[in-house]
């Protein structure tokens, strides 16, 4: 004991002396911070150089790293004792969840509060990971005990920066152009960054969308690590406009309606302590607009349907704040105001958890028993109903819940009635142990209701991202809504795949989705000549579907006895099952010789990038090609288009935008005509269409009822007298904000190969095209009725019906496909990920 003593005195006199000898930023970097920006090289460096010297009250963790090999780290701070028993208080945590692996162990209810900052997700809203210094500085300072006494109830993470790639692509760029003294003005070039700026990361995805979806190798691994801490607070920090001023909580009221009255109730708290150092520096804040928790997948929502108190913070500046930025007002908005800003509501919010981390504890643990004992919501149980060819449609589905623990089952056998998402009405169902079970009544019942729910509730029309989400709807998976709690039959039983017969002839595989899709790729990258089908057909007693891969002996003799080797070595790679056949003759259908069977070459396919092209839509087919199908892609500056080889390209993707300058040329118009006409393929998205429209190419906007404006125009309408108070709210009316919507589908077109009769599209804008009445393919309309999920405006609900979003149109030996919606949105719309391969590898084939 004496021993013991002596050690525990001689290690707190070493922490003592190394904590007095601690260095702030300033010191350690040679500038204040808010006066140059810091490399993220350097922002880690700083906290491993304190996570060495003060261990007792600091740990460093990497978490992982960024796609340009960056490292992703954390900082864990709290006092001695604490970072002692640092494990045990995270396993405690999970306990209060009821998430630990051990369900029977004591549960500490006089816990400490975890309170996890996370900074800089948008790589060009820079000023968050200048704060996360301080704050960390600010927390360890031996000098300051406001800290050391909130630091004996509350553990704190910190992470720096959540984006590396996109901070590092806007501070190098800054750092290269920015002179010895900066200019504030609107018009200096430090305030316009280059395409495609750096809120970004490498493939151009927002990652402040991504926190349910985890697309994006950064969000996967952070949430993965954020799911054994679960923290009771959350703060994500964002920038804004240069002349707004500083938002905090409480949020806007568009809520979801899983939030509870106490994480209400808490956000208010909080606010008013951030108020009142604001009002004592005079700085303008505001609260309760603009921002509000609805999307499940944000960095507050997330937190939020996780249990914890989560929240958006946003500053004045982003890319256009350079390091001093003159506002309208006349003021000039520096780097360092940014700074404080973020760093004052950054203590303040440590502050408020350490004088509530009793409660905070309490309501956390009663938000998971609560789900647990009652379920969340009105529906307590979904079931994904397995079809036929739904494996590749569930697998992705069962991963998403698995990365976002989620616990789901076999359902028992049974009938019943229930919500049917596919007709949107309540209908008797028929379970089978096949069928996957999700119940809300589990520690993640309200992540399950907001993600799952066929709709869900919009308590105001005004709000800031789409309203529409629904799982079942984006995997294209037939599912039922039970207000019951449906019994489970266990663990889903695993596919077991026999081994595939031998054949000397060919083997069939069936066009069912993405893993289909790479056997593809991975098979036309090593040169296999592969055809399709383009009708159904029967042979050697199986039966397979519209584009079904055929790989046969002739055309691939060059393989010699090593074809078969290939083809399922790329099959076994994708837990796709090679269906061997011994004949061309077929039982039903077009013989494999005959004119229903078409050869596929593998295309060489680029994508216009740069200037005018959203950096976000433009990521998702790039990110899509290198990391989801590993197929090549060329990128291409649009302006770049008048002068490049037409003859390197076979397929063309034009995503969505706000300018393609090449179409507004007359000659470039005539070349990119004459390339598709020698048989050129053109993929447009959203916009693109629009641009194609106007350039009077071939697809046509569709036009307002005519006969509605007519009888508008006749009779005297109030309606146009509006009020200025309610303007906001009269813009929303003509807004669509992400809806889901039916699509009715021709899936004898290679466009809709793998589809049943129909698709859900999320629609984000309200633009829609004329039927085809000649030479072109109407493949995906609109008809009536059509609205499955989320808010379309009144006034512009008239304008969806009898109308197409999918379309292609044969232009003599080439090509265009018309995608109105994005079906690669986000990349967590699963269901349109086939749609857009068909339109790149069979469409004109």
């Amino acid at each position: 004991m004496i021993r013991k003593t002596i050690l525990m005195v001689l290690f707190f006199s070493t922490y003592n002396l190394l904590q007095a000898q601690l260095k702030s930023p300033e010191e350690f970097f040679g500038y204040k911070i808010g006066t140059r920006y810091t490399p993220h090289w350097k922002i880690v460096s700083y906290f491993n150089y304190m996570a060495a010297s003060i261990p007792a009250m600091m740990k460093l963790q990497q978490y992982g790293e960024t796609n340009e090999g960056r490292p992703l780290v954390l900082a864990f701070i709290s006092n001695p004792e604490n970072i002692q028993r640092l494990e045990a208080i995270r396993v405690n945590n999970l306990r209060l969840a009821g998430l630990a692996n051990d369900k029977t162990a004591a549960v500490e209810e006089t816990a400490p509060a975890i309170v996890w900052l996370s900074y800089n997700v948008h790589g060009n809203e820079t000023s968050s990971s200048e704060a996360a210094l301080l704050t960390l500085y600010a927390l360890v300072d031996p000098s300051n005990k406001n800290t050391k006494e909130w630091l004996k109830n509350t553990v704190v993470i910190i992470d720096p920066c959540i984006n590396p790639d996109g901070r590092d692509r806007y501070v190098n760029w800054f750092n290269s152009i920015v002179g010895r003294n900066y200019m504030p003005g609107p018009d200096a070039r430090e305030h316009h960054e280059p395409w495609p700026g750096g809120r970004t990361n490498h493939y151009n995805f927002d990652l402040n969308r991504d926190w349910a979806w985890q697309t994006q190798v950064e969000t996967r691994q952070r949430i993965k690590v954020y799911g054994q801490w679960l923290p009771q607070v959350h703060v994500d920090y964002h920038e804004q406009g240069i002349d707004e001023p500083y938002y905090f909580a409480p949020a806007a009221p568009s809520y979801h309606d899983v939030i509870t009255p106490w994480q209400k109730e808490f956000q208010v708290t909080i606010g008013k302590n951030h108020a009142r150092y604001f009002d004592s520096n005079n700085w303008l804040y505001f609260t309760k607009e603009v921002f509000d928790l609805f999307y499940p997948s944000y960095g507050d929502t997330y937190p939020i349907f996780n249990g914890s108190i989560g929240m958006t913070y946003e500053q004045a500046g982003g890319p256009a704040g350079g390091l001093g930025a003159l506002k309208e007002e006349g003021d000039t908005l520096t780097l360092l105001d940014r700074v404080m800003h973020h760093y004052t509501t950054g203590l303040s919010t440590i502050e408020v958890a350490s004088q509530n981390a009793g409660r905070l504890i309490k309501e956390f643990r009663k938000y998971f028993t609560d789900a647990v004992t009652n379920g969340v919501g009105e529906y307590k149980s979904y079931v994904i109903k397995k079809g036929t060819n739904d494996d590749q449609r569930l697998k992705p589905l069962l991963a998403l819940l698995d990365r976002n623990g989620i616990s789901y089952s076999a359902a028992a056998e049974g009938t019943g009635k229930a919500y049917h998402y596919n007709s949107g009405k309540e209908e008797t169902f028929n379970f089978t142990t096949n069928d996957i079970l999700i119940s809300t009544l589990q520690p993640k019942g309200a992540l399950v209701k907001a993600l799952l729910e066929p709709v869900s509730h919009l308590s105001d029309s005004i709000t800031y991202d789409i309203t529409a989400w629904s799982l079942p709807y984006g995997f294209g998976l037939d599912a039922y809504a039970v207000k019951e709690n449906w019994r489970s039959s266990g663990i889903p039983d695993k596919v077991t795949e026999t081994a595939p017969a031998k054949t000397d002839y060919g083997y069939v595989i069936r066009w069912e989705g993405l893993q289909s899709v790479r056997v593809l790729t991975a098979l036309q990258k090593k040169g296999v000549l592969i055809r399709y089908a383009e009708q159904p057909f029967e042979v050697n007693g199986q039966s397979f579907d519209r584009g079904s891969l055929i790989i046969l002996k002739n055309g691939n003799k060059k393989f010699e006895n090593n074809l078969w080797d290939i083809v399922l070595q790329a099959c076994n790679n994708e837990q796709v099952k090679p269906n061997a056949i011994s004949t061309g003759f077929v039982d039903k259908g077009y013989d494999l010789g005959g004119s229903k069977v078409h050869s596929l070459k593998a295309p060489r396919v680029a994508l216009v990038t740069g200037e005018g092209i959203d950096p976000s839509a433009a990521g998702e087919v790039w990110q899509f090609f290198d990391q989801q199908i590993d197929y090549p892609l060329t990128l291409i500056n649009g302006n770049d288009l008048t002068n490049i080889n037409w003859n390197d390209i076979d397929v063309l993707v034009i995503p969505d935008g706000n300018t393609y300058r090449f179409l507004n040329d007359k000659s470039n118009v005539d070349n990119f005509k004459e390339w598709i006409s020698k048989g050129g393929r053109v993929v447009a998205i959203r916009r693109a269409v629009a641009q194609l429209a106007k350039a009077e190419i071939g697809i046509k906007a569709k036009k307002p009822d005519e006969t509605a404006a007519k009888d508008a125009k006749d009779n005297t309408n109030y309606d146009v007298l509006k009020k200025f108070g309610e303007r906001d709210r009269v813009a929303a009316s003509s807004d669509v904000p992400g809806a889901i919507i039916r699509v009715d589908l021709d899936n004898t077109h290679p466009l809709a190969f793998g589809y049943p009769d129909h698709y859900y599209s999320l629609k984000l804008d309200d633009r829609v095209y004329e039927f085809f009445k000649d030479n072109g393919w109407n493949v995906g309309v609109i008809k009536k009725d059509n609205q499955v999920a989320g808010y379309i405006g009144a006034a512009r609900r008239d304008k969806f019906k009898d109308a197409l979003l999918f379309g292609v149109q044969d232009m003599d030996r080439g090509s265009i496909t018309y995608l109105a919606d994005d079906v690669l949105y986000r990349g967590f719309w699963e269901n349109g990920k086939l749609m857009f391969c068909n339109a790149v590898f069979l469409v004109g084939q």
